[in-house]
């Protein structure tokens, strides 16, 4: 077991890592910190930081982050020129199982903006079932849809790149949600369906502060991710904070578990994305969620967790 004082002086580390105009990985043993070398990177917020080292602390959780198996991403957006990001293992690609289901959803906005796909009643319908419920069948319809080779050209091309090497990943989608073979995987990892925190975040960052899409596909984007239908992890924690409005993606599968969700409450924005390897990660997200909210929205009670 890792003793207090070590620890805390592992987050002294981390913190003082933050202060550096480049961001590294650490490799002392240190809760790893982001080497995103994008202009999201630039928001990096050292206060945050620290409080959100203090909440993985408090919780049992930074062992977890050290040994890869916790990846942490808080994005305070209420200023969306200004967003506050804070980050555990920000660049760490992980099996994220259904959540990039929502690389799938962008990739569909991507061709109804540009006329390639229309949003019909049947369309809305089945892009809106892969998301609240998370149907496997939807997601492997619109991805046939869209084309796999296309969807993978848009996370890899364009102004974003929700994949691109310089972030080690992010967003992936090899593989059918159905029984069968990846039909690729990515060239980094090998993994089938993945995601980094922060590419994710910066998703919902980018659709919220309206940078994605046009505002009239913006609202239906964001429409289809709300009134989540699976009341587990983030949805499950944030039914203690009745003020919070949430619009989110989740996945599970075996021991990986993941959620991604943009949060509303009192006037406040953020983004929240947590990937977890570990069989009880479910329940490491429905307990995280509740001090990662209060962070920003309570932060006078952000040391207190339920």
């Amino acid at each position: 077991m890792m003793g207090d004082g070590v620890l805390r002086g592992h987050i002294r580390i981390l913190i003082t890592t933050l202060s550096l105009s480049i961001f590294v990985t650490a490799h002392a043993g240190n809760l790893p910190v982001s080497n995103v070398a994008t202009s999201f990177s630039k928001s990096f917020d050292t206060t945050l930081q620290r409080k959100l080292a203090s909440v993985l602390e408090q919780m049992g959780l930074s062992r977890a982050a050290i040994n890869g198996k916790l990846a942490v991403a808080l994005v305070d957006i209420t200023n969306p020129d200004a967003p506050k990001v804070a980050a555990i293992n920000g660049d760490e690609m992980m099996y994220a199982a259904s959540l990039p289901k929502i690389a799938i959803l962008y990739a569909a906005f991507v061709e109804i903006n540009r006329g390639r796909l229309r949003l019909d009643k049947q369309t809305r319908e089945s892009l809106t079932r892969m998301i609240r419920v998370s149907s496997n069948e939807d997601a492997t319809l619109m991805l046939n849809r869209i084309g796999k080779q296309r969807v993978l050209e848009i996370l890899q091309t364009g102004p974003f790149r929700f994949y691109d090497p310089a972030t080690n990943g992010g967003l992936w989608v090899g593989k059918e949600y159905a029984k069968g073979t990846a039909y690729r995987r990515d060239p980094l990892h090998n993994i089938s369906h993945g995601a980094t925190v922060l590419q994710t975040a910066r998703l919902y960052f980018l659709l919220e502060s309206g940078r994605l899409l046009p505002p009239d596909l913006t609202a239906q984007m964001k429409e289809m991710l709300g009134h989540p239908a699976i009341n587990h992890k983030f949805v499950k924690g944030l039914s203690k904070r009745p003020e919070a409005v949430v619009y989110r993606k989740s996945g599970t599968w075996r021991q990986w578990h993941a959620d991604s969700a943009l949060v509303e409450a009192n006037g406040y924005k953020y983004v929240a994305v947590v990937l977890a390897e570990d069989p009880q990660g479910g329940q490491w997200l429905e307990r995280l969620i509740t001090p990662m909210h209060d962070l920003i929205v309570h932060p006078k009670y952000a040391a207190v967790t339920d």
